[in-house]
């Protein structure tokens, strides 16, 4: 499970891209999304660092939450 903060999320289609960016690295990862928080919760098997660079690459900077 990997938690990440990602600030410039703000709404269901900043939730479709990171979505469908996610997907792209694993098929079967689970996103679940607390937009006011501007949180994302993955359960996925893509490598952490390379979640993070691909939402970077689309335009979705994220940091990993604690």
């Amino acid at each position: 499970m990997i938690k990440l903060s990602i600030p410039d999320m703000s709404c269901g289609h900043c939730a479709g891209v990171i979505t469908k960016t996610i997907k792209e690295l694993d098929h079967d990862a689970v996103i679940a999304f607390d937009m006011p928080a501007r949180t994302a919760l993955l359960n996925t098997t893509a490598a952490q660092e390379r979640v993070v660079a691909s939402l970077a690459d689309a335009g979705y900077p994220a940091t990993v939450a604690r």
